[in-house]
């Protein structure tokens, strides 16, 4: 299967608030114990898909993102601006390994495109 979605993330201005909202609703277990405030969420479900909340200011807009993975992240974030898609963070490698851009599509939506390192 190519490019599936591996990953989901909701930006939240009250992450705290966002937090108590779902795990009420859904009885989702969430861990914060980290340093930039991103609470990794476990739906309890062998064949969901982790995601986590992840906080943004007054000034950020709430949202929903998708992660998509893809064999090669900048020929993917290439790829999203010569079909009409804005990359608003260039391809990066992260301190985990991991590698990522973000991308707007043609609607103005952000998607993540990520290829996770090889290896443990």
């Amino acid at each position: 299967m190519g490019n599936p979605v591996v990953r989901w993330q909701i930006l939240s201005r009250n992450p705290e608030a966002a937090t108590a909202f779902y795990t009420s609703l859904f009885h989702w277990s969430v861990n914060a114990d980290n340093a930039f405030g991103f609470r990794q969420v476990d739906t309890g479900s062998p064949r969901g898909i982790p995601g986590g909340i992840w906080p943004i200011g007054e000034e950020g807009h709430p949202l929903t993102q998708l992660f998509v993975e893809v064999p090669d992240v900048a020929a993917a974030a290439a790829e999203a601006q010569r079909l009409g898609g804005r990359v608003i963070m260039p391809p990066q490698k992260l301190p985990d390994g991991d590698e990522m851009a973000i991308i707007l599509d043609t609607e103005g939506l952000p998607v993540g495109l990520v290829r996770e390192r090889t290896g443990s």
